[in-house]
């Protein structure tokens, strides 16, 4: 039998941050990668739009410049309201991360990752809709096939690696018989771009804790909210329903959002439709690790692929990067060893490390994720916590996954004992 030519060393499905973040990494150690997109640059994306100092982590590793002058919108933290409380956190002072998240849309941020993949070395093809695997005689996987172009050419794309960036849908993984997890937690978010003079250059990231509309009364609408500035006039705002609450999948979450949004003051400009910009847009949000294995017969799961959203807070970006970085590591590390059973071994490490890293804390987020989801728990936790500023910075390190591993302080070693100690999901 002929051998199968590669057009790659690793192929990476999907140029989100993940994806990008991954081939970036690959690129860098002078694996040959190529990136398919089924997009063309730049494309809107359903997302929050506000990066932690996680996320801003994982840009600074890829050589991004965060500053103002580059368009990135600074925040100092996290402004939390609920039970009748209004309390500033400002991110912590912490020597594994920087002091401050940014803002800026999915519509050229992930050209601008995209972009720096190309620059270390890797080969960007949009247009190009993988549509499944290419399977060996043993079933692993050897490469894609795809449809190219306006005219869906069909193509096939060889590599001994391929790397799973699909996103939420998860169609590659799919292809593979990797189902959806049920007993995870999974969440729905909308979001819309409102023009706020008022809000637009807010330096704090902005959370609402619970939602009320002119005629709910004391009686709270379902999920949570969000108001992150863009400073360029315009805000981002959205709510998420996470799978432990009733309302979850019986619920008109755009009906929900405007409902909310009538509530607010005047001068914000969310009252009024003229204000609005573009339809109100939704998407899922994958959480705890609910598509596993991460790596599996020749292909890694990053980001949302492999269900990597964090259950506490929402936050997607940071973990796609983080995994397409670790992915990047194996990968390197297994390409150097013959193919077989010595590169397997290798390869296997991406699924422990994964678990090792996020297992835990993932668990703990799950059982938050059951526990705010019922009302009176939630009521409960905002009247009686959000008066303590000091419990809130707690609460915010936690949510966050922002620890110093060794030397932080009596805070760090609480969440990093609780974490450790928790079994990995």
């Amino acid at each position: 039998m002929a051998a199968v030519e590669h057009d790659a060393d690793v192929i990476v499905v999907g140029a989100g941050p993940g994806g990008s973040a991954t081939a970036y990494h690959l690129a860098r150690h002078g694996v040959r990668v190529l990136l398919l997109e089924k997009t063309e640059f730049p494309r809107e994306k359903v997302c929050g739009d506000g990066l932690t100092p996680r996320a801003v982590r994982q840009l600074i590793r890829m050589g991004v410049d965060t500053s103002p002058e580059a368009g990135w919108l600074h925040n100092r933290g996290l402004r939390v309201i609920g039970g009748g409380v209004r309390l500033e956190l400002d991110w912590p002072d912490l020597a594994s991360f920087p002091n401050y998240g940014l803002v800026r849309t999915r519509l050229d941020f992930d050209d601008l990752l995209a972009r720096r993949a190309v620059e270390a070395g890797a080969e960007l093809r949009t247009g190009v809709n993988v549509t499944g695997p290419v399977l060996g005689p043993d079933g692993r996987v050897t490469g894609v096939e795809a449809e190219v172009g306006p005219g869906k050419e069909p193509a096939t794309f060889h590599a001994p690696l391929v790397v799973a960036a699909d996103g939420v849908s998860g169609r590659f993984p799919l292809a593979l018989g990797l189902a959806k997890r049920e007993d995870r937690p999974i969440g729905v978010a909308v979001r819309r771009y409102y023009r706020s003079p008022a809000k637009h250059d807010d330096n704090y990231l902005e959370s609402w804790l619970e939602l009320r509309s002119k005629d709910s009364g004391d009686n709270l609408l379902p999920g949570y909210g969000w108001i992150f500035g863009l400073g360029d006039g315009r805000v981002n705002v959205g709510l998420g329903v996470l799978n432990s609450s009733s309302a979850f999948g019986k619920t008109n979450y755009r009906r929900l959002l405007t409902d909310w949004l009538a509530n607010t003051p005047a001068d914000w400009g969310m009252t009024d439709e003229a204000n609005a910009e573009g339809p109100i847009l939704g998407a899922a949000l994958p959480m705890g690790f609910n598509r596993v294995p991460h790596y599996t017969r020749g292909v890694m799961l990053v980001g949302d692929s492999g269900g990597m959203v964090n259950p506490f807070n929402g936050e997607g970006i940071a973990y796609a990067m983080e995994s397409g970085e670790l992915a990047a590591e194996v990968a390197v590390q297994a390409l150097a060893r013959p193919a077989g059973a010595d590169r397997e071994r290798a390869l296997t490490a991406y699924s422990t490390e994964l678990k090792l890293r996020f297992g835990g804390y993932y668990r703990l987020g799950g059982i938050f994720v059951k526990l705010i989801g019922r009302p009176e728990i939630m009521r409960m936790a905002t009247k009686h916590g959000m008066p303590h500023p000091m419990l809130m910075r707690f609460v915010l390190k936690l949510l966050a996954n922002l620890t110093d591993p060794r030397d932080g302080d009596a805070m760090d070693r609480v969440i990093n004992t609780m974490t450790r100690v928790a079994p990995a999901v």
